[in-house]
């Protein structure tokens, strides 16, 4: 089969023939229709955080079932399935007490090893040499996941854009309502609204926000976040961002914060621009090792509560978006401004890296 594979840090990805690999008890091989395009997929490619490295990234995928592996009963060959990246063991400590979000097992295993929760990679090239996979690897004609972390998809949702929901829609969905816990009539504030900003908006106006600010540097992405249902929108690098929403919000700042880039400065932003008791979310991830410079005495006296987030619950969560998909609710389409073939997939993430794609980019990987 064909993956991209990222050979090592400050290098293109590069398109190899590998193996097809094969399920073990309790996993499920997927053929790949597409594979979405990530900021933390650049991350590893860049050096920012740690990863053993060959690997095949890409981590948010849809597909058909292949083949399932000993035990699996929730999909079968044929079915039409999203997967989660976050794939949660089901047994370890965290997911018992109901935190698939933080499973111990994948951030071991997997964010630690690129590995399945056996120690083994399901993916190597054709020498023998084992690859790392970065939760399934998506950035392949084919994927071996758990069990747990794939989910059968209805008809009507589209294959192709769907792929988008087991990362950029997870994680905001994740962000909005599990940590952010936002309300009908609340105000909100998304600082950077790529693609998982950009659904964080539609998510918080979906659950009832009253106003949902858009703030960025990019005028492109900001007219998108518009039309995914924000009320108002700041360009920071044009206008004082806090002076902004304290107007809009009648000097009182947003009852949820939202940083979806992964950055010291604008985390710092959504700190300033919370009301009294208000909650800030930080979603984006940062290089390792980013220290936040923040006001701890307003952090404090003003009763500030800052909150990560990471991911969403697969077995709970990837259900209830699907549900909301399938009844109209959300939509991915309108997130997505590439589509393109796997041999594309090195100069996607090149144009990723420079801040040239809007929304999110699809890699079609399969048939």
């Amino acid at each position: 089969m064909k993956a991209a594979v990222c050979v090592e840090t400050g290098s293109p990805l590069v398109i190899e023939d590998i193996p097809i690999p094969e399920p073990r008890e309790g996993e499920v091989l997927v053929h790949n229709h597409a594979c979405g395009v990530c900021h933390t997929d650049l991350h590893v490619m860049k050096g920012e955080v740690g990863f053993p490295l060959p690997g095949v990234l890409g981590h948010e995928i849809s597909g058909v079932v292949a083949e399932v592996g000993p035990g699996v009963t929730t999909v079968r060959p044929g079915d039409r399935v999203v997967g989660s990246f976050i794939m949660p063991c089901g047994y370890c400590e965290n997911c018992a007490r109901g935190m698939e979000d933080i499973c111990s097992t994948f951030f071991e295993y997997n964010r630690l090893r690129g590995t399945m929760y056996d120690g083994e990679s399901r993916l190597r090239r054709a020498s023998g040499e084992p690859l790392s996979m970065y939760s399934m690897g998506g950035l392949a004609e084919y994927s071996v996941t758990p069990a747990t972390a794939v989910f059968p998809l209805p008809e009507e949702l589209d294959l192709t854009d769907s792929a988008i929901l087991g990362c950029s829609m997870f994680t905001a969905y994740g962000a909005v309502r599990n940590v952010g816990d936002v309300r009908t009539g609340e105000s909100v504030a998304v600082v950077a609204v790529g693609g998982v900003g950009q659904n964080i908006v539609q998510l918080s106006a979906v659950s009832g926000a009253e106003a949902v600010i858009a703030i960025d540097v990019d005028d492109d992405k900001l007219a998108l976040a518009r039309r995914m249902g924000a009320t108002h929108t700041i360009n920071s690098a044009q206008i004082d961002a806090t002076a902004a929403v304290m107007e809009i919000t009648g000097g009182r700042g947003v009852d949820a914060a939202f940083e979806a880039l992964g950055s010291a400065v604008t985390t710092r932003q959504a700190t300033e621009i919370a009301r009294e008791g208000g909650r800030v979310v930080v979603v984006g991830i940062p290089p390792a090792g980013t220290s936040l410079d923040a006001d701890l005495a307003r952090i404090v006296r003003r009763k500030i509560q800052i909150k990560g987030s990471y991911g969403a619950r697969a077995r709970q969560d990837v259900p209830a978006l699907i549900r909301l998909l399938a009844a109209g609710k959300l939509d991915l389409g309108q997130v997505i401004s590439r589509r393109v073939p796997m041999a594309e997939a090195p100069r996607t993430y090149e144009a990723l890296d420079r801040g040239d794609v809007l929304g999110r980019a699809i890699v079609l990987t399969g048939d």
